[in-house]
């Protein structure tokens, strides 16, 4: 029953941008024969209650359907495409590192798994047990109770990250709690090369930063994101620049050139091979999505305030 009332809810409160009246929670709704989404994925819990979702993240593919739930313990450059079959609908709330750290600390003796000090990879899917689902559907309830959100939203998530820090992906969960964990330490390269996309660097120095030898940190930064840190950086840039040609598409060599490229063919080389057509392309294909993804979102905008002037909906 909670994955239809879930389903329920998150077909009622989606909109176009997928944000809430919720801080950290988002609401998906996609159909089939969708554009993939090339995104930073955030550190997230995403849920799936109808349909499915393929998610790449370098050479791995995870695939997640109703009743299972993703986790990304890291900021990572993904390639998101619906499942075939129907449309689909995804909860989603970011993980905050603090307030696990604070659940760390007031677990007792015991009540947590002895972890195993390893590295997890920066993405996981389990079954999405009943509980969690229970938790998720009063979370989203709370849409409809402005007047008690304050208050109760706050022991909601907190309800949720220790189903989470207790399920099967807990360790992961967990790590990001702790700031000696290796996962942090790889969560903090991760954020640097985000932040720095366009300088060049030396993976000896993030290692050292890292406070690890250059062979562990490869190790664990390939295990965390499927990729070395030049690949990882090369996907930032990326996805940097196909949104800048979202604004600029007459001016690739300019945009490549910003995003750390010195060779225009290399960019453009590169950037097919990740897209699948030339930027030029691209950036046309892409204004014109943007462009009805903008009209659709006015379209539902007029819409609802029609519906809320019509007289049935007014009072008296």
């Amino acid at each position: 029953m909670s994955l239809d009332e879930l389903r329920d809810l998150l077909e009622r409160h989606a909109r176009p941008d997928q944000t809430t009246a919720i801080d950290g929670v988002r609401i998906c709704r996609a159909d089939p024969g969708a554009e993939p989404e090339y995104a930073m994925s955030g550190v997230m819990l995403a849920v799936i209650a109808q349909g499915g979702k393929r998610l790449a993240l370098g050479e791995r593919v995870y695939e997640y359907g109703a009743g299972q739930y993703l986790i990304t313990s890291a900021d990572l450059p993904v390639t998101g495409r619906v499942a075939p079959g129907g449309r689909q609908l995804g909860f989603g709330m970011t993980l905050e590192p603090a307030v696990i750290a604070e659940l760390l600390l007031r677990a007792g003796p015991g009540d947590l798994p002895r972890p195993t000090g390893s590295t997890r990879p920066g993405i996981m899917v389990s079954g999405a047990s009943a509980e969690l689902t229970d938790a998720i559907v009063r979370l989203l309830r709370l849409l409809d109770r402005p007047r008690d959100r304050r208050v109760l939203v706050p022991l909601v998530k907190r309800e949720i990250l220790w189903l989470l820090m207790t399920g099967e992906q807990g360790e992961a969960v967990r790590q990001l709690g702790l700031a000696d964990s290796s996962l942090h330490h790889i969560t903090r390269a991760v954020d640097w090369i985000r932040d720095h996309y366009t300088e060049a660097f030396r993976v000896e120095d993030l290692a050292r930063s890292s406070g690890m030898s250059v062979s562990a940190f490869h190790r664990n930064f390939q295990s965390v994101t499927a990729m070395s840190p030049i690949q990882f950086q090369k996907q930032i840039r990326l996805q940097a620049a196909r949104l800048l040609l979202t604004n600029r598409p007459h001016d690739v060599t300019g945009v490549g050139h910003r995003v750390g490229y010195d060779s225009p063919s290399q960019f453009s080389r590169e950037y097919k091979r990740q897209f699948g057509v030339p930027p030029s392309v691209d950036a046309a294909r892409t204004r014109d999505s943007a462009d009805r993804a903008t009209a659709v979102a006015l379209e539902e905008r007029v819409s609802r305030r029609t519906r809320r002037q019509s007289p049935r909906h007014r009072s008296g």
